[in-house]
């Protein structure tokens, strides 16, 4: 493998078509401002380099980046490329992945919008992450010990697992199919409206009507706190271990336990999903109210 030290490039397509190359502390800025340094490149190694150009790493294999610093001017900095690893590094740029496979990111700290895009095979550890419309239209996602702040984010996703992350987000996981959402802290209003297959398992749910317009949604001993107007519409099977303030319209072959509830709100002629409060089966008739107080009585 050759490898090139202390280098500094900064013409358009500067290494383009590079093969089994090392670069250890470059840098890829300057005053001709050309982009695409690395693109079409094969077993690319950075370790400890500074990218400050656009688009460096498209249609590559066999990419590791270490310790790099990719900055905000850094824009669409991976696309179209497969087998990617990248660690402690920092990814600052717009739209920093989109439409990669097999990539692999572990102590990084990203602060991208639009990251991920259309991506496959994409493994998430120990890192933190603020975007807009993040991973959307991904499969095969499997996050854990992520931090995540934004909004829009999962939207469309399948076939994927998050265990052990935190996300304060908005409209996360609309339109999912086929997710496992384990020990995870999630925060936001409306969460998954309209995904399929999707599961809460352990998890601490947070935030204004939550999941709603569901198929084949399941919560196993799940926390929700401050939801309101939950379930509209969906078909859940949920095991809850907190009050909620809320539950409204679950459809009908729908089970929700759970030790309290504000109010269940039924005005739908097929909202038939039954509720159970502290092993008392909440049922109403159409169009009318029912609170905690009087089940309990």
């Amino acid at each position: 493998m050759m490898k090139l030290e202390d280098k500094t490039f900064d013409q358009e397509r500067a290494l383009y078509g590079a093969k089994e190359l090392m670069l250890k502390n470059c840098s890829f800025d300057g005053p001709a401002d050309g982009e695409s340094a690395l693109k079409e490149c094969t077993h690319i190694e950075a370790e400890g380099c500074f990218f400050n150009l656009r688009y460096p790493f498209w249609h590559d294999e066999g990419l590791i980046l270490q310790n790099c610093t990719l900055t905000p001017q850094c824009r669409t900095a991976l696309w179209y490329s497969r087998d990617i690893e990248i660690r402690d590094t920092k990814l600052l740029g717009i739209k920093a992945l989109r439409e990669c496979r097999n990539a692999r990111v572990e102590n990084c700290r990203i602060d991208s919008p639009e990251f991920g895009w259309y991506s496959r095979h994409v493994t998430m550890e120990h890192s933190t992450a603020q975007s807009e419309y993040f991973m959307m239209k991904c499969t095969h996602l499997q996050f854990r010990d992520v931090n995540f702040q934004g909004k829009y984010s999962f939207q469309y996703i399948e076939d994927s697992l998050f265990e052990n992350c935190i996300f304060d987000t908005k409209d996360a996981f609309w339109h999912a199919k086929n997710v496992v959402v384990r020990n995870c802290v999630v925060k936001g209003e409306y969460l998954a409206w309209y995904c399929e297959n999707v599961t809460f398992d352990h998890c601490r749910i947070q935030g204004t009507q939550p999941l709603c317009y569901c198929k084949g949604l399941v919560l196993k001993d799940c926390e929700m706190v401050d939801t309101d107007l939950a379930f509209e519409r969906s078909q859940v099977q949920a095991a809850l271990t907190t009050p909620v303030v809320s539950v409204k319209n679950p459809l009908e072959g729908s089970l929700i336990t759970l030790p309290g509830v504000g109010e269940v709100i039924r005005d739908i002629p097929d909202a038939l999903g039954e509720v159970w409060v502290s092993g008392t089966s909440v049922i109403c008739a159409l169009g009318q109210r029912s609170r905690t107080e009087a089940v309990e009585a």
